[in-house]
């Protein structure tokens, strides 16, 4: 994306320039990437300019997110498009990052002192990419204002779910003038019955996946998801590539 399209989004020149220069230095292949490597990556002698934009420069990050959510529908447009849920984690040293704590994050494979986001992704043929995203903030920093006012969050912060904060960006999507017809996420997001129903207000269809215990509502009455597939014949059932993966198609029943 051009940086011409964002550039109206900075108050001043220096930040602007940076923030290209920190874009190009996470599309590098640089082993890891933070504000030290992708500093002396970008010729930096230290990495106090790219902290700071991250931390103090004036600029409009949601105004940013919206921009390349625009960019991305514009350049990936297909009709038959999905929005894809999920969260992911990046592993943490420390106590002091903004919702870290001891949580699962599939970054690791498993519950590490970490932080987690929830992301929002546009997938068609042409291609997919994120369009928004939010951090999760866990109840261990919402009930304690203290610490959320020392790590620059307000002392009013909210515990949100992951499905509420999933609900959020889907509906930020859809009032920014996009249509989309299906929405997709893991368990996390299939088990909680309001972003279901939101989604159902909303006229939209989804396919989320559910715990095998979930109950399932029938004429014949309630049945847990694992049972309820069980009954279904061999016949019912319809074995489809879900895309390719590391080793070949990823086939589903």
């Amino acid at each position: 994306m051009a940086m011409s399209r964002i550039a109206g989004r900075f108050a001043r020149i220096e930040p602007r320039l940076r923030a290209g220069r920190l874009a190009l230095g996470l599309l590098s292949d640089l082993p890891r990437k933070n504000c030290w490597t992708i500093a002396e990556w970008a010729g930096e002698k230290t990495p106090h300019g790219m902290q700071h934009l991250l931390c103090r420069a004036s600029w409009d990050a949601d105004a940013v997110r919206d921009d390349v959510r625009e960019y991305v529908v514009e350049h990936l447009y297909d009709e038959a498009a999905v929005l894809v849920v999920d969260e992911t984690g990046d592993v943490k040293k420390g106590t002091r990052t903004v919702g870290v704590q001891r949580q699962y994050t599939g970054t690791a494979g498993r519950i590490e002192n970490s932080q987690v986001a929830v992301y929002l992704v546009y997938a068609g043929a042409r291609g997919h990419a994120a369009v928004d995203r939010e951090l999760y903030v866990p109840r261990s920093w919402t009930a304690d204002p203290q610490r959320c006012q020392a790590a620059g969050l307000g002392e009013d912060t909210a515990f949100v779910t992951k499905p509420e904060v999933a609900r959020v960006m889907i509906e930020r999507f859809l009032d920014a003038g996009h249509r989309i017809d299906w929405v997709t996420g893991d368990e996390v997001y299939g088990g909680n019955p309001k972003l279901r129903a939101a989604l159902e207000e909303r006229g939209m269809g989804y396919v989320l996946a559910v715990a095998c215990s979930a109950e399932v509502d029938t004429k014949a009455g309630k049945f847990h998801a694992d049972a309820l597939a069980a009954k279904l014949p061999k016949r019912a059932r319809q074995k489809l590539s879900a895309g390719r993966g590391a080793k070949g198609h990823r086939f589903y029943d």
